[in-house]
């Protein structure tokens, strides 16, 4: 099988050394080129042209969960067509890694690859949803193009707090779970809007969901992971429906201290839930607008602020490998 690894260097918990390793191990059974990402997007172009080339077969990823969403928009830049594209395998190699993680991966890159191999011998392997999300039409924002996501998005809050993350990581510090629980705290400190949220989701044929102070979309379950603890934002997401959204109409610090409890001893059966907490399942297309700008992320990669979202979930748009 012809397969082209593609590798980025800047990977937290990988060292060159466990790279070479694993190139080694993935070159005995596979017909394989490297490719190490070079810039920001060069992931996405690298994706692209393995589709464009027609004779990759698979294409590998190692790297977090942002190098990921780049080969996977560089994969679906023309559309999905799951039959039609390269197969995608991850190897794990960022801080969290959901969507690997979330698909049944080790957590360890050298557990990962043998998994990988395994599977790649047995022909196992899957069709995933994806979510896709652009700017709505009519709206300051209708000009954004289109972009896939692996596992979550967020208007709002939560990506305020990716936001500020990535300032501390561009300034030199290590992306670590303290570091996200200060930011979470500044975040909430500085957000005008948790008490009256600016946010209405919006769905053909049902009455607008108004005053959300966040609002987290999730392609699968677990949303996301403090070290080997999986939390639950919405627990009935999956790669086999559509998207779920959960969505917070106030954050009071009694508000967030009942949600933040809730996130923590969250399980697959049981998510945030109350008075103030909207939970939606398997939605195809829907729009999160805003009345004032608001921070975006995806697959915790912040894109700037937008007034307005319109998501699309894909229920097979992609083969993976597992």
């Amino acid at each position: 099988m012809r397969a082209l690894l593609v590798v980025n260097p800047a990977a937290t918990t990988t060292s060159a050394r466990t790279r070479d390793v694993l190139i080694h191990a993935l070159a005995s059974d596979l017909k394989l080129e490297v490719a190490t990402t070079e810039y920001r997007g060069h992931a996405r172009d690298l994706g692209r042209q393995a589709v464009q080339r027609g004779e990759i077969e698979l294409v590998i990823v190692l790297g977090g969960d942002g190098t990921v969403n780049e080969v996977v928009n560089g994969l679906l830049h023309a559309g999905p067509a799951p039959d039609a594209l390269p197969r995608l395998a991850v190897v794990p190699g960022g801080s969290t890694n959901v969507f690997a993680r979330a698909l049944g991966l080790p957590n360890d890159a050298v557990e990962a690859t043998g998994a990988l191999l395994d599977a790649l011998n047995s022909g196992s392997e899957r069709t995933v949803g994806l979510g896709l999300a652009a700017g709505t039409p009519g709206t300051e924002d209708a000009e954004v193009p289109p972009r896939w996501f692996t596992f979550c998005a967020g208007l709002g809050f939560d990506a305020g707090v990716v936001g500020r993350v990535e300032q501390k990581r561009e300034g030199g510090r290590r992306s670590t779970h303290a570091l996200y629980v200060r930011q979470v705290v500044r975040q909430f400190l500085g957000d005008p809007y948790r008490r009256h949220g600016a946010i209405t989701l919006r769905r053909p044929g049902e009455k607008p969901v108004e005053e959300l102070a966040l609002s987290i979309v999730c392609n699968t379950a677990p949303w996301t992971y403090l070290g080997n603890r999986p939390v639950y934002a919405a627990p009935r997401a999956s790669f086999d429906t559509a998207l779920d959204v959960l969505g917070l109409t106030r954050l009071t610090p009694s508000a967030v201290t009942r949600y933040g409890t809730q996130l923590l001893t969250s399980s697959p059966e049981r998510g945030p839930h109350g008075k103030h907490a909207v939970s939606l399942h398997d939605l195809t297309d829907f729009t999160l607008e805003s009345q004032v700008p608001l921070p975006f992320q995806m697959d915790g990669d912040h894109l700037g602020l937008r007034t307005s979202v319109t998501f699309t979930g894909v229920r097979r748009a992609l083969r993976v490998i597992v």
